[in-house]
């Protein structure tokens, strides 16, 4: 009902709105635009409400589901007239324990981070999460600042490449200070686009709290980026609330948020995956993080897939192909964090992803 009235006083406005011709049409547009927005991130959380529920379904017969609220730094861009000002950011932070576990025991952590601009961690990852609860990995998904489903305030925290980074590895600290059968030196960053550039830049600020990283498509080059993707995509980052300035105008702010200039960082264990054919992150940003890192002489592993089904969600995605590749992500990740049940076939990957009576 509350949905009801809410759409059908914005149908009111909006006839109201065109009712007054042209007298002041540009400070009535940028109303209909506030209200619009508003609605959109109501809807923004009325859908990941309905997506919570969806994990215990999907994960619930496999894993103890939590979604906790934690704390990070305070937000970049607030002004020291606001109310609380300089108090710690208030996050949400999901996290998995497989029904297997045994207190009494040490677990590997996966701070396993989501991808998108203004992304939020979904029911999309249900069958990476149940590969991994199946290995017995803790997990733990940071809803960093800028995640969309917590109203318009929260979106508007965002600070990509920047205090993120903070927020991603609080949810570390938070699982290894909270959870005494999580062991502090079994834990890896796991990122797909947006999340490969925050695992990356993780363990390029965090070297001693990470034990192996993968980065898939991984955002690499903000500089670059902002060259190819479209002028809305730019927008996100130039907006007064969030780093304020195009890249044209400060370019250093933009490659300090980028990995591709802190290659020299790099000292744990790597994997990054790229595709010929991504449609959201250019191969080019991940081959020149993969030059400049061979540039700065450091170890890691690499592999270029060509023109693979799925583009940017190659290796994310449901097909043989695709699972294949994942289990050479399981199986890179198990070398250094030495999980209880390490994935070793295909077929332990189909009986993790779907219930199987045994006989």
């Amino acid at each position: 009902m509350k949905k009801i009235i809410l759409l059908a006083g914005f149908l009111a406005f909006i006839i109201s709105t065109y009712g007054q011709g042209n007298n002041n049409t540009t400070t009535q547009l940028k109303k209909m635009q506030a209200a619009i927005d508003k609605t959109e991130h109501r809807f923004d959380i009325l859908e990941k409400k309905i997506d919570d529920v969806l994990w215990y379904h999907k994960v619930g017969d496999i894993a103890f589901i939590d979604k906790v609220i934690i704390t990070g730094p305070p937000p970049a861009n607030e002004k020291n007239t606001t109310l609380g000002f300089n108090n710690p950011l208030k996050f949400n932070a999901y996290v998995f324990i497989p029904k297997k576990t045994d207190v009494n025991e040490k677990y590997p952590l996966i701070v396993l981070v989501h991808g998108g601009v203004h992304g939020n961690f979904g029911t999309y990852h249900t069958h990476i999460l149940r590969e991994l609860m199946a290995q017995g990995y803790i997990v733990v998904a940071p809803e960093y600042r800028g995640s969309s489903g917590y109203g318009e305030s929260f979106w508007k925290n965002i600070d990509y490449g920047g205090l993120e980074v903070q927020d991603s590895d609080t949810s570390r600290a938070y699982m290894v200070e909270n959870y005494s059968f999580v062991d502090e030196n079994r834990v890896g960053a796991v990122g797909w686009s947006h999340g490969g550039l925050i695992s990356l830049m993780s363990v390029f600020q965090y070297p001693e709290n990470y034990a192996v990283c993968f980065a898939g498509v991984p955002v690499s080059d903000l500089v670059a980026r902002m060259g190819y993707q479209t002028e809305s995509y730019r927008k996100l980052f130039s907006a007064d609330y969030h780093i304020g300035k195009t890249v044209n105008e400060d370019p250093e702010e933009y490659r300090r948020r980028s990995p591709v200039w802190h290659a020299e960082k790099l000292k744990t264990p790597l994997l990054i995956h790229t595709n010929t054919n991504d449609d959201d992150v250019h191969v080019m940003e991940v081959e020149a993080l993969i030059h400049a890192l061979k540039a700065a002489d450091k170890k890691f592993e690499y592999e270029i897939f060509q023109d693979l089904p799925g583009g940017h969600s190659f290796d994310r995605i449901d097909l043989k192909q695709s699972r294949e590749i994942r289990l050479k992500i399981w199986n890179f990740l198990a070398k250094y964090l030495n999980p209880p049940s390490p994935m070793k076939s295909l077929k332990e990957m189909e009986r993790a992803a779907y219930v199987v009576v045994e006989d």
